[in-house]
């Protein structure tokens, strides 16, 4: 079974098949969010590291890490973002930028094994980003769009992939450390983006034997009530096969969703992360005290 594993300083986490779903937190991106970028710009983490605390707290098991502000010093930013988070929070952390600078920059700053987020199929993109991977140790994210745009046609977005998994190859990267973004597209433009999604997650398993990974919330673009449909894509994508997504874990709904997926789909056995996640204390308490009433009246 493949498995991909991260790690940070202390911690362990192992994306697979068989194995758990990995939830990403998505919350450490100046991406429309004015008042972070400002203040990441300005030196300011305190914002980066409570977002990382509160994701941890919510069940986030890996973080990504993203800083991309324009006009700012990128590399340093996302180096120093890097460092406080590690700080603070114990997980494995996803190094997410567009820049090659800025990602050896992330690299060179975390303690641990990485997932660099992202390569394209795009050669150019593949020649930077791979000889980086490589010297770190790293895993990688492999979008599935290339030099032509972002195809439509599931088939050629496999072939992408396939064309990044065998470039890796010849930099001594295993398939196990590529995860295949087979990329989301909104269910409101195309309405069979789910259906294309789930079958071409099913053919990177069974053929390629990759693990994937997508920016969940895109399915609901433009859509109202978008978490109604995030909540029911991914533990269909689970099912499917799909091993780990960027998420918003400060979603509770969405949290529950995925560990239910777990649930049913037999990895959490014996539905004890589901317990130990859902238990009522007081419930526990109530039953603590009751015993000890029987035993004294006993």
């Amino acid at each position: 079974m493949t498995t991909t594993t991260l790690s940070s300083a202390s911690k362990e986490v192992t994306i697979g098949f068989g194995h758990p779903f990995v939830m990403i937190g998505e919350r450490i991106n100046p991406t429309g969010r004015k008042i972070l970028a400002e203040e990441m710009k300005n030196g300011d983490y305190s914002r980066v590291v409570a977002d990382a605390i509160a994701q941890v707290e919510a069940g986030a098991q890996m973080l990504d890490i993203n800083a991309g502000i324009p006009l700012a010093d990128e590399p340093a930013i996302l180096a120093e973002a890097i460092r406080r988070v590690q700080a603070e929070v114990d997980v494995p952390l996803c190094i997410d930028s567009s820049i090659i600078e800025a990602l050896e920059a992330g690299l060179a700053a975390y303690d641990g094994r990485a997932l660099v987020n992202s390569t394209t199929g795009e050669t150019e993109v593949l020649e930077r980003v791979l000889p980086l991977v490589k010297k770190y140790g790293a895993a990688v994210v492999a979008i599935s769009n290339d030099e032509t745009g972002i195809k439509q046609d599931p088939n050629e977005r496999f072939l992408v992939a396939k064309k990044i998994v065998e470039h890796a190859a010849d930099y001594g990267i295993k398939p196990e450390d590529v995860v295949v973004d087979p990329l989301v597209m909104p269910i409101g433009a195309i309405s069979q983006a789910g259906n294309q999604v789930f079958d071409l997650v099913r053919r990177l398993r069974a053929e390629l034997k990759v693990n994937t990974t997508c920016g969940a919330s895109n399915v609901s673009f433009g859509l109202p009530q978008r978490p109604g449909i995030n909540n029911a894509f991914l533990p269909m994508a689970i099912v499917a096969g799909m091993t780990s997504a960027i998420v918003n874990p400060l979603h509770a709904e969405l949290v529950q969703a995925i560990r239910a997926a777990d649930v049913l789909t037999g990895v959490d056995d014996g539905c004890v992360a589901w317990i130990k996640a859902y238990k009522d204390p007081s419930a526990e308490g109530a039953d603590g005290r009751e015993g000890r009433r029987r035993r004294r009246r006993a």
